[in-house]
């Protein structure tokens, strides 16, 4: 399963005040707090984070079918992190979502899977291909194949990503 984040980051400026009192420990953990704290920009990381317990929660949601307000229990982990990408982990009732984070100057991209090997068989698709279920969980269908994938749709101001876990082999 796949789940995806955007963020614009010149949108997310104008939108919201992550430095007003009370939004960091409503959303973050005292961990995640620590992250944001000690980064070299915080303001990158709490999108970043952000951005990964979303991109997480997708997955969960199409799992559980649950839809709830839940950030503080999506626990996001760094595995390593360099100038343009970041690998991690988000938790959440005991189920494990790795992520993959892409960082450029105007946004931030963070996708979510629940298989650590599907990271490397993530695709970008056209918007134009998908449809929604009854629970409105975006999926792709392939009359040819007779089968149904699953997507995930974020966007943000400038930015649409709709990605899915590719079926085929791709190499690298």
């Amino acid at each position: 399963m796949i789940g995806n984040d955007v963020i614009d980051i010149m949108q997310s400026r104008k939108e919201s005040n992550w430095q007003r009192k009370g939004f960091i420990e409503k959303i973050f953990t005292l961990d995640e707090q620590l992250l944001i704290s000690t980064a070299t920009d915080p303001e990158s990381m709490v999108w970043i984070l952000w951005s990964m317990k979303e991109a997480a929660y997708k997955v969960y949601n199409r799992q559980t079918k649950i839809r709830e307000y839940i950030p503080q229990k999506l626990v996001c982990s760094i595995a390593s992190q360099n100038h343009d990408s970041i690998t991690g982990n988000v938790i959440c009732s005991g189920k494990t979502f790795h992520t993959n984070t892409i960082l450029s100057e105007d946004h931030i991209h963070t996708i979510a899977v629940s298989h650590f090997d599907d990271l490397n068989k993530v695709i970008e698709i056209e918007k134009e291909v998908i449809s929604k279920d009854k629970n409105g969980l975006p999926y792709l269908s392939t009359a040819l194949q007779n089968t149904i994938q699953d997507v995930s749709v974020s966007h943000h101001g400038r930015f649409e990503k709709v990605v899915t876990i590719s079926t085929s082999p791709i190499y690298n």
